[in-house]
């Protein structure tokens, strides 16, 4: 339930409300506006007489909302979020970002080698994989500790934020101690022990799409992190299991317009992922960015031929310098519409 004040409610017409909705057993969230104020009724878990509420001072109307996220959706928050990653805004009206940088970390000299590059070419942030989630067990799994440490160094080096995925929730102090902003991969998308754990931290989440998640499953999950606390999300698409088979994932679009129109929450695209594909990497990041997203992922590797994960969907040196170039002359386009 979303209770709409008047424009001229007090603060003292807020207060009563919030009191009066914990008496009633509920938890009231005030949401400040540009315009009015609005107070979210979260922990009902069906229709709430608001009969006793409209009678309050101050109260316009009440709406019944019956979505399973409410935190997260425009009704309670009709404003956009701008997600701050140490000091790079991220959201509707924001300059697009780049994270750029390899899906795994794998040695010092890769790490530094590619933040430098990435940094030069005009990246915003620093990605790279300590923690790696793998289909099979034998395969390269992350240097863990050893990898955040590398990425601590490399984000100095560069002056880069640094993204990283973090798997378990018991591995949520020690990530954040070296990361800006806290990825969740799309394996663990609906790991709500570790959703919850990220919405009592005060660091920004980055949260992928389940390859199979519908969009309400989405929103759904990103609500276990602000229903926590931590509003600082950015939610990301990165290509769902589709029947098609020539790329690694279908990398769905129109969920970057549909979930600005659904969400308040910054949404970003990553097409190495969800392509797989080098060749498709570019064209798919300049469609993303039209479509309207907030900024872009991009696997980057000084010799993808030789990495341990994910090397046919890396860009080389060469192709992520051409795409950046392609990218600030999209730009540059674009806001010039």
């Amino acid at each position: 339930m979303l209770i709409v004040m008047n424009h001229n409610a007090t603060q003292s017409d807020v207060d009563a409300i919030t009191r009066i909705v914990a008496e009633m057993g509920f938890r009231a969230e005030p949401i400040p506006g540009s315009e009015r104020t609005a107070i979210g009724v979260l922990g009902n878990h069906g229709y709430v007489d608001d009969s006793k509420i409209l009678e309050l001072p101050g109260v316009q109307r009440v709406i019944h909302v019956s979505k399973p996220y409410k935190l997260v959706s425009r009704d309670f928050h009709p404003d956009d979020t701008i997600v701050d990653v140490a000091g790079i805004k991220v959201g509707q009206g924001c300059r697009p970002v780049v994270v750029g940088g390899p899906c795994a970390v794998e040695s010092k000299d890769q790490i530094i080698k590619t933040a430098l590059f990435v940094k030069k070419c005009g990246a915003d942030m620093l990605r790279g994989g300590a923690f790696k989630p793998r289909t099979g067990p034998h395969t390269f799994q992350g240097l863990r500790e050893e990898g955040l440490k590398l990425l601590a160094i490399a984000g100095k080096e560069s002056g880069l934020p640094i993204v990283t995925e973090i798997m378990s929730p018991d591995n949520v102090g020690l990530v954040a101690e070296y990361a800006d902003l806290l990825q969740v991969g799309a394996r663990n998308m609906q790991n709500f022990d570790l959703l919850r754990e990220l919405g009592r931290i005060r660091k920004p989440v980055l949260l992928k799409r389940g390859m199979c998640a519908t969009v309400e499953e989405f929103l759904a999950a990103a609500e276990y992190i602000l229903a926590e606390g931590n509003s600082q999300v950015i939610l990301c698409e990165r290509g769902i299991r589709t029947f098609e088979t020539a790329t690694r994932n279908t990398l769905d679009l129109s969920i970057v317009p549909l979930i600005k129109e659904m969400s308040h929450l910054p949404i970003m695209v990553d097409p190495s992922h969800a392509t797989g594909k080098r060749s498709l990497v570019s064209p798919m990041a300049k469609a993303a960015l039209v479509a309207g997203a907030d900024g872009v992922l991009i696997e980057v590797h000084p010799e993808p031929e030789k990495a341990l994960s994910d090397g046919p969907q890396s860009l080389t040196f060469p192709g992520f310098e051409q795409m950046m170039n392609e990218i600030g002359q999209l730009t540059m386009f674009l806001q010039s519409r």
